[in-house]
Order: structure tokens, then C-alpha cells, then sequence
């Protein structure tokens, strides 16, 4: 599989697509808001920078690409206010793998510019907008070229599936089920990409910069996400059933992991400490409900809201492996496997949120 090519949300604007079905995600970006609005209030307060370099890494696309930019201004723009200082110039760098829909995040920049000016108390000062494509598991900017960085749900997505793992029968990511060594194999991925990703970072972002990263976790004491219902897990089930009806092969299954990896906090720690570039200034763990991602406004019910929700996220991935006239069929048994898990009891995900400082 190359990552590169085929890891990416499901772009434009249909029904299916990433921009309409992200509601989740916003609803995480939302409850980290004070963690961000504390980090860029910190940096600016201490270094006053007349020019504000801002990445936001593995940035997708939709309405949720500009909100995170849109936040951090308005935060900024309220300090200005309250020093009576003149507003800054913002340089914002949106990052996301070459297969990711820039086209749409460009055609929405207009409306982007129009909300600052609208909302914004006073106005902001200049803003200039570049798409960066490329993986961030490796230099995507200049040495000390910005002041924040910020990623929301991508992390857990790695460089690569980790090799030796052609043994994973039955599952499609490393889960309770897989063999152990299946489990270090991931671990071991996940180490090298997170490590790779801070000191690329460390390179990047200015003495005293910081970023707040948020992605999909486990608890500290699970192997796997047991505990929680993952999107993967709900695929694999379904994948296992066409398998048995014969809809696709079992070879094919089996050939199939996806480059995934949902860190526990302590683990998310301990690549920090090794590293060394950063300090930590807040790490917390949080669950949100899946049913944050169902809009009463909109048609379909819960359990088909839900599915298009997993659908926008791993349908790019999965076309690439299996091919796409299955797809309808996939996710008819997805929604019915959803729906059976949601009868059961709330189904929620894990996630970290930690906030760091690059040290001298």
C-alpha cells in the first residue's frame, strides 16, 4: 500500500464525502479549543512576533480546515486588543498528503476571509493562506519558520503498514485478537513515525513555539481498543462477513492492514521524553460519544448518519485494496453491524490531546 497515494478523507462535497460528514470531527476540535487558545495566548505573550507562522497538519478538507485558523486569530487578535498593540501578519500553512482535495479548502478561502472580517471585533491583521502538500512524517518547511503548529486527528494515521504483520488473520489493524507480534510490530512503527515527526518539528518551529496535537488514543492498561468501538473494528466485522458469504476472497482480507495506530497517553509520553526537543505542558485524556456525529437537521437516521461518518474516513483506503463496486454493499453491512453495537450501549472513542513547547 502506498500511503501516500490512497490515505486520505473522501474529497468533495457529496453526500458521502469528508466535508459533509465531519461533524465528529469538529466536535473534537471544538472541546480542544482551550488547550489551543492557552498555547498561541503563552507564545504570543512571550514573543510579541510581528509576523504569526501557523501550520495545521493533516488539515483535510471541508468546513473544518479553516475553523482551527479561524480560532487562533481570534484568540491573538484579543490580545492585540487588550495591549493595544497593532495586529500581526498570519502566515498559515495547510498541510495535508498530495491525494488530499486542496481544490476544495482554495475555493473556500473566500468565505474563510469573510468570516474573519465579519467576526472578528476590530478586524485582524493580514492573512496569507499556502497548501503544503506532503507527508509530515518528514520536512515540509523551513528551519525555524513557524511559531505554532497544530494537528487534530491524524496522528494515529502512520507512514506505513508495519512490515511482518501478514499474519494478522481476521483483523485489519492491530486489535486484541492480533498475535503478539503483530502488536510490537505496530508499536515499533508508531515509535519510529512519532519520533521521525517531533524532530522534524523540532527543525521547523522557532525556540519557544508551540503545538497542541490531538489524535485517537487507548487506555493505558488495553493492548488494544477493546474498550471502545473503533471504526475499524465495525469494517473488519463487516469485511469478515462478505468473506463468508463469499463476496470477496479470503486472501484478500487477510492482505489487507491498515497503517493505523491509536496510542496510549503513557506511550505518547515516553516518544516525547526520548526525543527531547519539547517540553509537555498538558496531556489529558477525553471520550466523545460517536452520536456527536448525528445532525437531527439533517435526513437519515442515527445508524445511517453514523455510517456515512465512517464511510468519509475509510472508503479512499478501502477502494484502493478491494475495489469500489463493493463498496454500497460494505457499508450496508456496516450500518447493520453499527446499529446492533448502538442497541447495545453508547459507543465512544478515546482520544489525546497533548499541548507542547520546543525548548532551547
Amino acid at each position: 500500500m502506498d500511503v501516500a497515494q490512497v490515505l486520505h478523507m473522501k474529497g468533495g462535497t457529496t453526500e458521502t464525502s469528508y466535508s459533509n460528514n465531519s461533524l465528529f470531527q469538529q466536535k473534537v476540535i471544538s472541546s480542544t479549543k482551550p488547550i489551543r487558545e492557552d498555547a498561541i495566548a503563552c507564545f504570543y505573550r512571550e514573543a510579541n512576533p510581528r509576523s504569526l507562522a501557523i501550520a495545521d497538519l493533516g488539515c483535510s478538507s471541508g468546513p473544518n480546515t479553516f475553523s482551527v485558523s479561524f480560532d487562533l486569530i481570534e484568540t491573538v487578535e484579543k490580545l492585540c486588543r487588550d495591549r493595544n498593540q497593532e495586529s500581526p501578519e498570519y502566515m498559515i500553512f495547510l498541510n495535508d498528503l498530495p491525494s488530499n482535495d486542496f481544490n476544495t479548502i482554495f475555493k473556500s478561502f473566500e468565505s474563510f476571509e469573510q468570516k474573519v472580517s465579519k467576526e472578528v471585533v476590530g478586524g485582524s491583521g493580514p492573512c496569507y493562506i499556502t497548501g503544503v502538500p506532503g507527508s509530515f512524517y518528514g520536512r515540509i518547511l523551513p528551519t525555524k519558520s513557524l511559531h505554532f503548529v497544530h494537528c487534530s486527528y491524524s496522528l494515529h494515521w502512520m507512514s506505513q503498514v508495519p512490515r511482518g504483520v501478514e499474519n494478522n488473520k481476521g483483523n485489519i489493524y492491530m486489535t486484541s485478537k492480533s498475535p503478539l507480534n503483530v502488536c510490537t510490530a505496530y508499536y515499533h512503527q508508531f515509535q519510529s513515525d512519532f519520533s521521525m515527526f517531533l524532530k522534524c518539528r523540532a527543525h521547523e518551529l522557532v525556540e519557544g513555539g508551540r503545538m497542541v496535537l490531538t489524535l485517537l488514543g487507548r487506555g493505558n492498561h488495553d493492548s488494544s481498543m477493546n474498550k471502545y468501538c473503533h471504526i475499524w473494528d465495525i469494517v473488519a466485522e463487516a469485511l469478515n462477513v462478505m468473506v463468508l458469504e463469499g463476496i470477496i476472497k479470503e486472501d484478500q482480507m487477510d492482505s489487507f492492514n491498515v497503517p493505523f495506530y491509536s496510542p496510549s497517553s503513557s506511550e505518547l509520553k515516553l516518544e516525547v521524553v526520548k526525543e527531547g526537543s519539547f517540553t509537555i505542558n498538558y496531556l489529558e485524556e477525553f471520550e466523545t460519544s460517536w452520536e456527536v456525529a448525528y445532525d437531527e437537521k439533517r435526513n437519515g437516521s442515527k445508524d445511517y448518519q453514523l455510517t456515512q461518518f465512517m464511510r468519509a474516513v475509510v472508503e479512499p483506503l478501502l477502494v484502493s485494496h478491494f475495489r469500489e463496486a463493493i463498496t454500497d454493499h460494505l457499508f450496508w453491512y456496516c450500518q447493520q453491524i453499527l446499529a446492533c453495537h448502538m442497541s447495545k450501549g453508547n459507543l465512544v472513542h478515546l482520544s489525546l490531546s497533548i499541548s507542547l513547547t520546543r525548548t532551547s
